[in-house]
């Protein structure tokens, strides 16, 4: 009994990975049900995060926070336009308020951004009521149900992403998860940033 209310203390229990790719994953998408979590696009590491108070994160001034690089911005159109391609309906599109994830979610075009600190960046967690409180909202979100025949699209971090899941986001790289049952979450898919324009490839066959 002790253990299993230690389990339902941690949060959203992650269930065992069935992974789909291709064109599986592809109709599993257009089928809607899906949380897809990106972690925003290829940014300038010459440039770093200077945050020392609340709402810093913010800033798009290269000299205060990292930014995309230009090769980040075109790939984040691209991811857009392929999963318009590839009928993939999206209902709603959050983004952590980094300048960085706001940017991408932008230029995916997928419909209106949502800042949400629900997956704020782990290194400004402190602002948002510490490490396990992220982690904790992160995986709730990540149970819950986009709706019906639609997906959600969650834009934010690598760290957010390794804390609260069983995978590691590359940049611009996309994880699929799916919210079960047990009121948790399955990693159904990983789609690359290079794997885009495979999928639309071949859709047109």
């Amino acid at each position: 009994m002790l253990l299993l209310a230690c389990l339902l203390a941690a949060g959203p229990l992650l269930a065992a990975d069935s992974q789909l790719t291709d064109m599986a994953l592809v109709k599993a998408l257009r089928a809607g049900g899906f949380n897809i979590y990106f972690r925003h696009v290829s940014t300038d590491w010459s440039q770093s995060d200077d945050v020392r108070e609340a709402d810093d994160w913010r800033s798009c001034d290269p000299l205060r926070m990292r930014q995309l690089s230009p090769a980040g911005r075109a790939t984040a159109r691209a991811i857009g336009e392929a999963m318009r391609q590839l009928d993939i309906p999206v209902a709603e599109v959050l983004a952590s308020p980094y300048c960085r994830t706001v940017e991408t979610a932008e230029l995916m075009g997928l419909g209106k951004v949502i800042e949400s600190i629900q997956v704020m960046n782990m290194r400004s967690a402190d602002y948002v009521g510490g490490r396990a409180s992220v982690v904790a909202s992160a995986q709730a979100l990540l149970a819950s149900a986009p709706g019906a025949a639609v997906n959600r699209v969650i834009v934010a971090h690598g760290n957010v992403a390794r804390e609260a899941t069983p995978a590691y986001p590359g940049e611009g790289e996309a994880l699929v998860f799916e919210p079960d049952a047990a009121g948790g979450f399955v990693l159904r898919g990983r789609i690359a940033v290079g794997d885009w324009a495979r999928l639309v490839k071949l859709t047109n066959g």
